[in-house]
């Protein structure tokens, strides 16, 4: 079957989606509706995955690297042959900007559910994109000539890709060749090209974008606008519709700017206009993302439109059903759940999610139904008993919600995330919570700085956790005595004690059970209500708080309740003798491939300098020297696999720091 974009039309029966994931899944569902078939293709790291399971049938991509497998253009296109399909859509990442793939499935006799291959063309290299953006007369952020200290900061982006790859902020002009080099490792490995361009960085703009739709026949929607500012390593974590606080002369010029820069370069399908909206009011074009977006379900909760459905529409050769998009209703709101530790400066988190469960949300649905005014939903990629492995993003799922307002919608999101129980790894959701109920957030005062402003956020409550680890020993006890006041002491100078690991830092909890109650040390203002294996009451202050508790294996509990969510591992009672680990050793705090070294044994050192990068999950992560000092010992060499702990090389104390001690000892009285 051939797609012609300029007549004629293709009727589509079945989808082939080159993707992986929740946004397989979201396809996946309108296919369903509409009673198109579905064909999955996955690598061998993701057999067991949900979309796998979900699709009418599926093909396997031999290996488990994005490069063997998802990127994999030719063994995408066989696939498609082979399992009957007649046209595949993109999703996001990977292909789906890839003009020479869109091309050769339009070749291959099969309909293209995206843009023009030459739209993507033009879009797909930034520096080329701005050239053609400029001239149409959208306003550009650029560098005349070669930077110096009066463009500082600035940012190194990749020129081919986005999603925060490839993208570093320079300070100071001596560390651009440094980052210069990083971004272009990174973007190669994401993307295939290690071309990168460098622009002003306006340090607390907003970035806001324009839903874009258009068809065959002319038609350009603009249909409303995003805000996605609040940002973790240029990577978007929470995003709204319609943006807040924008002025309508603004969202007018906005809506303007981005339908000229669909038209000025013949664009059909589904899309976005990606802008920096500065302090002062004035925007400039970043990109335009020639492909459906990870945050288009706001869109679809504020219009009632389903993208996916009118992606399939348009590339049957149909028109849009109007002149003019739906205008929005209400608010809606989306963040990103991750595997990852805000605390730990984001580090990516692999394992199994042994439970998923987020009360009140559906994932059976693209858009509001008819006369629904307020919701929740679900986009997940992984359900409980889903592994999160190393070689692709650490995005678990999306969560949305949608209401009349925008309090209501922040409020209504907030409390199911509070709720929700999300176990086996670590995740980003105590911090979603938190940015949701901030009263910045609140106001509209949002940016790219928020998090960089507020980096408390990330971090664990510490009187979450201690009473976390009180609420776990309670349930303990209980478990292992039937009833709980079998657990009564009379000789007080013996009480129970239990030991917790939480980040690194253990917790050892201390409470004698008596007659009169609950005598915990540390905790004198906290009585027990009940106790039960599952569930435990504690009036902390005069205020009940319930904890629930589950367990996984001899050592994992994870702790639920209002103060957040705690992942708890006990502790033997006596412990054995740790293995000794030289001081100054580097560990690698995430599994990875090593993909970059620049030290060698005999280096003297800094703390805080670069050594060696680690790439997990499609990033590139700087792993610096833990003191000053020399590098007795190198591990890590390029292209080498490690895991968690592994030991990457080690910094011993140099000459010159012993010379000076010794100096300064002798100079004491």
């Amino acid at each position: 079957m051939t797609h012609d974009y300029t007549q004629g039309t293709a009727v589509i029966g079945s989808v082939l989606v080159a993707n992986r994931g929740e946004i397989a899944r979201r396809i996946f569902r309108t296919c369903r509706e509409l009673g198109v078939a579905t064909v999955a293709v996955f690598s061998d790291a993701d057999a067991d995955a949900p979309f796998v399971h979900e699709a009418d049938a599926a093909v396997r991509l031999p290996g488990a690297a994005p490069a063997d497998t998802y990127l994999r253009a030719d063994l995408v296109i066989a696939a498609a042959r082979a399992a009957g399909a007649d046209a595949v859509h993109p999703g996001y990442g990977f292909l789906s900007e890839n003009a020479e793939f869109a091309q050769a499935v339009l070749d291959a006799g099969l309909a293209w559910i995206g843009p023009p291959p030459s739209a993507i063309a033009a879009m797909g290299v930034k520096t080329r994109a701005k050239e053609l953006m400029a001239a149409a007369g959208v306003p550009v952020l650029s560098v005349a000539g070669e930077p110096t200290h009066e463009d500082l900061p600035l940012l190194v982006k990749a020129a081919a890709g986005g999603g925060g790859r490839g993208m570093r902020v320079v300070r100071e002009l001596v560390q651009l060749d440094t980052e210069l080099a990083t971004a272009r490792q990174e973007a190669l490995a994401a993307f295939g090209s290690d071309e990168v361009f460098v622009e002003p960085y306006v340090e607390t703009g907003r970035h806001v974008e324009v839903q874009l739709l258009a068809d065959v026949h002319g038609t350009v929607w603009a249909v409303g606008e995003r805000d996605c500012s609040i940002q973790r390593r240029h990577q978007k974590v929470v995003e709204e519709a319609p943006a807040p606080l924008l002025p309508d002369e603004t969202r007018t010029r906005l809506h303007e700017a981005a339908r000229a820069a669909a038209r000025a370069i013949g664009y059909v399908g589904a899309g976005t206009a990606e802008f920096l909206l500065a302090p002062d009011g004035r925007f400039f074009f970043l990109e335009m993302n020639t492909r459906l977006q990870v945050e288009h379900p706001v869109t679809e909760c504020v219009t009632g439109l389903d993208l996916v459905a009118l992606q399939l529409l348009v590339a049957e050769g149909g028109a849009l059903p109007s002149d003019e998009p739906p205008a929005p209703q209400g608010h809606a709101i989306e963040v990103r759940l991750y595997a990852e530790d805000p605390a730990r400066d984001w580090q990516p988190q692999t394992g199994t999610v042994t439970l998923l469960d987020i009360p009140g949300v559906s994932a059976e649905f693209a858009a509001p139904r008819a006369g629904e005014r307020a919701g929740l939903r679900l986009d997940a990629g992984v359900g409980s008993g889903s592994e999160v492995g190393v070689h692709y993003d650490s995005m678990l799922a999306k969560v949305i919600a949608w209401a009349p307002t925008r309090a209501e919608a922040a409020r209504r999101l907030a409390g199911a995330l509070a709720k929700a129980r999300v176990h086996g790894l670590t995740t980003n959701r105590d911090l979603l919570v938190r940015v949701l109920r901030h009263p910045e957030f609140l106001a509209g005062q949002v940016d790219t700085a928020f998090l960089t402003r507020h980096p408390g956020e990330g971090a664990a409550d510490k009187d979450a956790v201690a009473l976390a680890a009180l609420a776990a020993a309670l349930g303990d006890a209980a478990a292992n005595r039937t009833p709980i006041a079998g657990g009564w002491r009379n000789v007080p100078a013996h009480p129970q004690v239990k030991r917790y690991a939480h980040e690194g830092v253990e917790h050892e909890v201390r409470y004698r059970l008596t007659r009169d109650g609950l005598h915990a040390e540390a905790y004198p203002d906290v009585a027990l209500v009940s106790a039960a294996p599952e569930r435990v009451v504690l009036a902390v202050d005069g205020v009940r708080r319930t904890f629930g508790l589950a367990r996984y294996g001899a050592a994992l509990v994870h702790v639920d309740s209002p103060l957040g969510a705690v992942a708890l591992t006990a502790l033997p009672r006596f412990p054995e003798p740790e293995r000794e680990t030289a001081a100054g050793s580097l560990l690698a705090p995430m599994p990875g491939t090593v993909v970059r070294v620049e030290a060698a044994v005999g280096d003297v050192v800094t703390a805080g300098q670069p050594l060696l990068w680690l790439e997990a999950m499609k990033m590139q992560h700087r792993i610096t020297a833990p003191t000053d000092g020399v590098v007795t010992e190198l591990r890590a060499t390029v292209g080498q696999q490690v895991d968690t702990g592994a030991l990457l090389a080690v910094i011993g104390e140099s000459v010159n720091s012993v010379d000076r001690e010794e100096q300064e000892g002798t100079s004491q009285p």
